[in-house]
C-alpha cells in the first residue's frame, strides 16, 4: 500500500520539503475558506505563494481572463478538474507540486508523486495565519504610504 503524500502550510524541521508549485482548485478553496469573491481569494493565494517562494497555479471553472499576479497565474477552463489533472501531471516529474483540492477525482488522478491537502485544511490553515498577520506589530503599520504602495506593487508584480 503506497502512503499519500501531503503538503502542509506549516513549516516542520524534517518534514517533506515545501512545494515549488501549488495548484488550486479555485472554487473548491474558495468555499471552503468561506469567502464571496474570486479577487479576494486570488489576493490571499497571491500572498501565500510569495510568502513560501514558491509559484502557484489557481484554476476556476468557466471563462476569465487569464491574469498572473506575482507568482501566481489565475487560469479559466471548461473543465477545471481535468486542467489541475493535466497542470500535475505535466510538473510533477520537475518539480514539488502540491494540489489543493477536496475534489475526490481529482485528488486521486493526480499521481502519487504529487502531494495533496484538502480545500479544508488548506482554508484552516490560511485563516490562521490571517489571524496572525493582524497584530499591531506588522511591518505594513510602520512604513510610510508611498513605501507601502510600492511594496505592494512589488508583492503583485509587473502589471503589462
Amino acid at each position: 500500500m503506497s502512503r499519500q503524500q501531503s503538503c502542509s502550510t506549516r513549516r516542520r524541521g524534517g518534514a517533506l520539503p515545501e512545494p515549488t508549485l501549488y495548484l488550486f482548485d479555485g472554487y473548491n478553496v474558495l468555499h471552503a475558506a468561506g469567502l464571496d469573491d474570486s479577487r479576494e481569494l486570488v489576493d490571499v493565494l497571491a500572498s501565500f505563494v510569495a510568502l513560501r517562494g514558491a509559484r502557484g497555479i489557481v484554476v476556476f471553472d468557466g471563462v476569465g481572463t487569464e491574469e498572473s499576479f506575482g507568482r501566481l497565474d489565475v487560469r479559466y477552463a471548461a473543465h477545471a478538474d481535468a486542467l489541475l489533472e493535466r497542470l500535475a501531471a505535466e510538473h510533477r516529474d520537475r518539480e514539488r507540486v502540491c494540489l489543493v483540492s477536496s475534489d475526490a477525482a481529482v485528488r486521486g488522478t493526480s499521481g502519487q508523486k504529487v502531494a495533496k491537502i484538502s480545500s479544508r485544511e488548506f482554508a484552516s490553515s490560511l485563516a490562521s495565519v490571517q489571524h496572525r498577520e493582524g497584530r499591531p506589530s506588522r511591518v505594513g503599520d510602520r512604513v510610510d504610504p508611498e513605501t507601502r504602495e510600492k511594496l505592494e506593487r512589488l508583492r503583485r508584480g509587473p502589471i503589462e
